[in-house]
């Protein structure tokens, strides 16, 4: 496995003068710096983050190698460079150039993949991109550039706005994508749905989000109820419930703990909360199942 390192890590093999930085920032996903370099033959670990590179001033001839092959362009002001994350590269060029490096992580991208394309995700990569130019691509980086100069209101919203916006777009246009086999489109594969099953069990005492199993399946939270519906014939709310009252059972028929300790052990704000859901769902209450079953004992 190659070794890897962090996005602020890569002056010690880069080195430059930073011109902008976002650290210190309160931004999620989305790191960036601005260097200064001047002529460099690199060697480059492999990156935790997908990697964008905009020029922002200075012409120069870049040459790349990544995965045994060089590439060379002709990079100027408005161009960007692509790389994935997680493989090492070699870089150099022969004059002198100011570039804004773009860091997105692994997990928003792979998040975002899972809902374009409607599938949870084994791997996405950018493609091998040495030089191009995007209208789009070019706007972003200016508006998150900007945003360091310029911070406002809200920065942290705007700067996660920003950075679906540049994912949902890399997506479309530069990058490939290997979906989790599934028997069905619409349904969860049988290994998701057991690691679904035993994240829930796992924690039916607790405060269980749409958001918590959506980032468990690496999904949005729109795309994971269709999914989940399709897979369990029910909605993830609904099954929770029907899952607590089950343990709420269980745990009323075999011991002599206090209601009022079941219904916190299973997930439910008091006891009231599970005698209403219990005579909702089971037609009956706490009390009168565990009568029930000390009658049955005898």
């Amino acid at each position: 496995m190659p070794h890897v390192i962090r996005p602020e890590e890569l002056p010690l093999w880069v080195p430059g003068e930073v011109l902008l930085s976002s650290d210190g920032r309160d931004w999620r996903d989305i790191y960036t710096r601005t260097y200064r370099y001047g002529c460099l033959d690199v060697e480059v670990p492999a990156l935790t983050d997908f990697m964008l590179v905009s020029y922002r001033k200075g012409s120069t001839r870049v040459d790349r190698r990544f995965e045994g092959r060089w590439k060379e362009a002709q990079c100027h002001p408005g161009d960007f460079s692509l790389l994935t994350r997680s493989q090492p590269s070699h870089w150099r060029w022969v004059a002198p150039v100011d570039v804004t490096h773009v860091y997105v992580s692994g997990d928003l991208v792979t998040r975002l993949a899972a809902e374009v394309f409607e599938r949870p995700m084994v791997e996405v990569r950018l493609n091998d991109l040495l030089q191009a130019q995007d209208a789009v691509v070019t706007g972003i980086v200016t508006a998150i550039i900007n945003e360091i100069g310029d911070p406002a209101t809200g920065g942290g919203l705007y700067i996660d706005a920003l950075g679906v916006q540049l994912v949902v777009h890399l997506l479309r246009h530069y990058a490939s994508v290997e979906p989790i086999a599934t028997s069905e489109r619409s349904q969860f594969a049988p290994a998701l749905r057991r690691r679904l099953i035993g994240y829930i069990e796992a924690r039916l005492d607790q405060n269980l989000t749409l958001k918590d199993l959506a980032d468990v399946a690496n999904m949005g939270v729109w795309n994971f109820s269709r999914h989940f519906r399709a897979s369990f014939q029910t909605s993830p709310h609904r099954y929770i419930v029907e899952r607590r009252l089950e343990r709420a059972r269980t745990l009323l028929s075999q011991d002599r703990l206090p209601v009022k300790a079941v219904a916190f052990m299973c997930g439910f704000s008091d006891q009231a909360h599970l005698t209403r859901a219990m005579r909702a769902r089971m037609g009956c209450t706490p009390a009168a199942l565990r009568k029930g079953a000390s009658a049955q004992e005898i």
